[in-house]
C-alpha cells in the first residue's frame, strides 16, 4: 500500500469516527451552523503491546508523516501505556496512542487477546493499513468479550471494535464564542449530551496547564461472532483547553496523565452491564 498522504488519512479517520459516533457529528454541525472553527487538537487510537500492532507499530506511520514523538505517559491502574506524537504544523492534530499491558493480565484475557492479534499479518507491522483496514480482526464471540470487560474495560472496547480512532478532540482555544472549557461544557449539556463526570466534568487545571472533558461514548448494536448483535458503547468526543506554558511561551502541547485516565471511563459500560450479560 502507498503511504496515504496525513490529509486523507485524517479523512478517513473522521468519516470511520463518524459512522459509529454520530453525537460528535452533530456537535461538528452545531458549531459550523454558528459559524465556529473547529480545530482538531489531538486523535487517539487504543491497541495491544503484541507484535505487530503495538504503540510503536502504530506510530512509525505518523513519523513517516513528519510527526515526532512528544511524550511518554504510563497509567498504572488501567495497566496501560501510552506515546503521543506531535507534527511541525501547528493545525495538524497531535496523535494519542495508547496500548494494554496484556502481561499484567490473566492468562486468559492475554490467551483472548493473542486469539486476536494472531489474525493481523506481521507483514502488515509499522504500515498503514493496521490503522485503515476494517475490520481488524473476526468479530470476537460475546462470552469472551464479558470476560474481558471483567478485566479491562479498555480490553473490552479493543476486542470489539479493533485498532480504530476512540475519539477526536475540540480544540477549545480555536472557538470564538466560548471562553472556557467550563462555558463550552454547559453549551453541551444544555443541548443533551451526557458527559463524563468521572473525577469531575473538567479534568485538569490552568496550573497543569491543559483542562479536559468528555462526552460520554455513544451506544449502538455491534455485531458479535455467529452474528449476534449487542448494545454497546462505540467512541466519544473530547474537548480540550490548553495553556501558555510559561518555560516556552506557547500554548501547552503535553499532557496529563491523570486527567487522560479519567477520559478513557467514556467508553465505559456502566449501567449497560446488566443489559450485556445473558439472562
Amino acid at each position: 500500500m502507498i503511504l496515504p498522504s496525513l490529509q486523507d488519512m485524517l479523512e478517513f479517520f473522521w468519516n470511520d469516527y463518524t459512522s459509529i459516533t454520530p453525537s460528535a457529528a452533530k456537535i461538528y454541525g452545531m458549531l459550523e451552523e454558528m459559524g465556529e472553527n473547529y480545530v482538531n487538537d489531538h486523535i487517539a487510537f487504543r491497541t495491544f503491546d503484541l507484535d505487530p500492532v503495538g504503540v510503536e507499530s502504530l506510530g512509525e506511520t505518523f513519523l513517516k508523516l513528519g510527526y515526532r514523538p512528544s511524550g511518554e505517559y504510563h497509567f498504572e491502574k488501567k495497566k496501560l501505556r501510552a506515546i503521543s506524537y506531535a507534527h511541525p504544523d501547528p493545525d495538524v492534530p497531535h496523535i494519542f496512542i495508547s496500548e494494554l499491558l496484556t502481561g499484567e493480565f490473566s492468562p486468559e484475557l492475554q490467551s483472548i487477546v493473542r486469539g486476536l492479534v494472531e489474525q493481523v499479518p506481521q507483514e502488515l507491522k509499522g504500515r498503514p493499513e493496521l490503522l485503515m483496514m476494517r475490520p481488524t480482526w473476526k468479530p470476537i464471540d460475546h462470552a469472551s468479550y464479558l470476560r474481558l470487560l471483567d478485566e479491562s474495560e479498555y480490553a473490552g472496547w479493543l476486542a470489539a471494535f479493533g485498532i480504530r480512532v476512540n475519539h477526536f478532540t475540540v480544540l477549545v482555544n480555536a472557538l470564538r464564542k466560548f471562553t472556557s472549557l467550563t462555558a463550552f461544557n454547559a453549551w453541551l449539556i444544555a443541548g443533551g449530551f451526557e458527559m463524563n463526570r468521572s473525577g469531575g466534568l473538567v479534568k485538569g487545571t490552568p496550573e497543569q496547564l491543559l483542562e479536559q472533558s468528555a462526552t460520554m461514548a455513544d451506544r449502538m448494536p455491534w455485531e458479535f461472532a455467529g452474528g449476534e448483535r449487542h448494545m454497546i458503547p462505540t467512541c466519544y468526543h473530547e474537548f480540550a483547553q490548553r495553556h501558555v506554558d510559561p518555560a516556552t511561551g506557547d500554548l501547552y502541547d503535553g499532557f496529563v496523565a491523570m486527567s487522560a485516565d479519567r477520559i478513557f471511563e467514556s467508553t465505559n459500560t456502566s449501567g449497560l452491564m446488566a443489559q450485556l450479560r445473558p439472562h
